[in-house]
């Protein structure tokens, strides 16, 4: 076999593997829901290992039903300025106050629909997005790998939950729009629960409300967010990182606004589910077997069915593959 041969076999295998990075803005995609925007990575490739999911809550200031406002700060922004984020980004929009049972919704929804790593799903956000990133927490503690909440609060009554997720709470001392005693509460309610061994929590001395928004745009945010896991039976914080005013300019300083280029903003209007697809299991069959024939990942395969990877495969017994 010529080398030309050679080259073209290689290109063909690899070809299912190459794919470019994707910014989908997708609108009335769940029934109820928010509209949103989902970032997939240039490498992202459905028959790989999935990939940790950030989910963005944005502030008040970006409300409403033009989404392309969700992208004039936060993690879709940091992409536009340089900053390599390997992960599924979903950035919703609201248009009140953030609903913890609605992100579940849409995370829900991006599971089903990507291979993703549900042991590192990570929430962060600013003012009403803090607000909705401790509520989201606390609802749903044994869902996030970890947390970040800039310049918000929280309004549960109920916040011992929170002592079980690594999670890093920063606020500005000069921030008028929304004080820091409404960190300080939560952090005073997370005490009278006990353990806060998991806690992380930075007052910044002079810093307004807005510029903690360059916080998105720091290398080592995304970098505490991705050493947590689930996986991890103790869930310990990594506090091997601070945060200073110093370092919080740093990254925004350095920054060049670039277009970040969208995919596909066509919006996804009535949808049709797909058929579910079965496989009846026969004898030798194995779910990496089985994930080979249907093109489709052994994660999906346990999420769709409910079960483990190591369970014990019985034959006879359908499973759904799509």
């Amino acid at each position: 076999m010529n080398m030309f041969k050679k080259l073209l076999i290689f290109i063909l295998v690899l070809m299912p593997l190459i794919s470019s990075a994707q910014l989908i803005a997708c609108r009335d995609s769940i029934k109820d829901g928010y509209d949103f925007w989902l970032y997939l990575p240039e490498d992202y490739n459905d028959t790989l290992p999935g990939k940790p999911v950030v989910m963005f809550l944005h502030g008040k200031s970006l409300s409403g039903r033009n989404l392309a406002k969700v992208r004039r700060y936060g993690c879709l922004d940091a992409l536009a300025r340089g900053r390599d984020i390997d992960a599924i980004i979903v950035a919703p929009q609201a248009q009140g106050v953030w609903v913890p049972e609605k992100v579940m919704d849409l995370y829900d929804w991006v599971k089903e629909r990507y291979t993703v790593d549900t042991n590192r799903f990570y929430v962060l956000g600013m003012s009403m997005g803090g607000y909705g990133t401790l509520d989201f927490v606390a609802t749903y503690p044994e869902k996030v790998a970890a947390a970040m909440s800039l310049c918000g609060g929280s309004n549960k009554r109920e916040l011992c939950d929170l002592t079980q997720v690594p999670l890093w709470i920063i606020h500005g001392t000069a921030d008028t729009a929304i004080s820091v005693k409404a960190s300080e509460r939560v952090v005073d309610a997370m005490c009278s629960c006990g353990d806060t061994s998991r806690l992380m929590f930075h007052k910044l001395p002079k810093v307004n409300h807005s510029k903690l928004a360059r916080i998105f745009y720091l290398d080592q945010t995304y970098e505490w967010l991705f050493s947590h896991s689930l996986a991890d039976s103790a869930r310990l914080a990594n506090k091997d990182y601070t945060m200073t005013v110093d370092i919080m300019n740093s990254a925004y300083n350095n920054t060049q606004k670039t277009e970040l280029k969208v995919i596909d903003s066509q919006p996804y209007r009535n949808v049709k589910e797909e058929e579910p697809v079965y496989h009846t299991i026969k004898m030798g069959d194995s779910l990496s077997k089985i994930a080979l024939k249907y093109k489709t990942s052994v994660a999906k395969l346990c999420r769709l069915n409910n079960m483990r990877k190591e369970d014990v495969l019985s034959v006879g017994k359908k499973i759904r593959v799509k």
